[in-house]
């Protein structure tokens, strides 16, 4: 029978080792859900005592996944965008300064040894829309220790990234509510 936890933000354990080998996945394509499984294998690290940085880049609003992750104490968030949506078409200085500067801090998380899963939320869009050059995300990739779990989510993965990484989910949307014009609801699309 499985036991439940006392406190949500009780120390967890952290593994006696790392991953033997981390891999590269990548969650693309049109579909819902690449957000949420990114951020479910987060979850699930951090059950297992495992540490995780999460990276949002072109986020900046209190989606409510943050509320919950904060909880949890060997999982760490920081968003970099701003608090409106970017579109390619209205990209500004700002976007890309906040892009750029959080690839940095996520560089330097991946390589920090501190983490054992890095999950960086829409960087497919970011290098997609050049906030973020597609050779920094590549020479992430070919750098990063052989013991971190990386994640990238987001739709218009590069063909390059696809190439580098181990596993590639592709999202396809059959059906979505949108369509209707049922507009994102609180507590299921933020």
């Amino acid at each position: 029978m499985m036991q439940k936890p006392d406190k949500a933000k009780e120390a967890v354990k952290l593994p006696a080792r790392h991953f033997e080998r981390g891999l590269v996945q990548v969650y693309t394509g049109t579909g819902k859900g690449k957000t949420t499984a990114a951020l479910g294998l987060a979850i699930r690290a951090a059950g297992h005592g495992l540490r995780v940085f999460i990276a949002q880049f072109m986020k900046g609003a209190n989606y409510g996944e943050l509320n919950t992750l904060a909880r949890i104490s060997n999982i760490s968030v920081k968003q970099f965008g701003q608090a409106h949506w970017v579109l390619p078409e209205h990209i500004t200085e700002d976007d890309r300064k906040a892009a750029r500067e959080g690839f940095d801090e996520a560089r330097a998380a991946v390589l920090s040894g501190k983490y054992d899963v890095v999950v960086l939320d829409e960087i497919n869009v970011a290098t997609a829309w050049d906030l973020v050059p597609l050779e920094w995300l590549l020479d992430l990739i070919r750098d990063k220790p052989r013991n971190v779990e990386l994640v990238l989510t987001g739709r218009l993965a590069r063909q390059e990234i696809i190439e580098a990484a181990d596993l590639v989910t592709e999202m396809v949307q059959i059906k979505h509510p949108f369509e209707k014009g049922i507009s994102a609801r609180q507590g299921i699309e933020f």
